[in-house]
């Protein structure tokens, strides 16, 4: 099996199995999988639940672009959509994300950690 067998595989797998990831909410569903070892269908109704929205919405991508923006966890946005300077982008994303989540994220433990104290 070559290189290009093992990405055409994972592309595959993830286009089959993903909600579209940032441009929906395929990766905080993902994220309550791995991090709290939750099925599918668990892991999508509790998000959909601290979303406040139906689990049907989460993998639509017009009604998730306007949650993860009202909700600060960041936002994939095609072109021609205007995207602002306060729009939370990368760590700050993540910390809304653990807190909305109530689930720990790496960098954001590690952000914190770091910064303890300082002042």
């Amino acid at each position: 099996m070559g290189a290009g067998d093992v990405y055409g595989q994972a592309i595959s797998h993830g286009v089959a199995s993903g909600m579209g990831g940032i441009r929906t909410a395929g990766d905080l569903v993902a994220r309550m999988q791995i991090t709290r070892g939750m099925r599918l269908k668990q892991a999508k109704e509790y998000v959909a639940h601290k979303l406040g929205v139906s689990v049907m919405d989460l993998s639509d991508p017009v009604v998730m672009l306007d949650v993860r923006k009202e909700r600060g966890l960041g936002a994939f946005t095609e072109a021609g959509e205007i995207v602002y300077v306060d729009d939370p982008v990368g760590l700050e994303a993540k910390f809304h994300i653990a807190e909305l989540l109530d689930v720990p994220i790496n960098s954001v433990e590690r952000f914190t950690a770091m910064t303890r104290g300082r002042g």
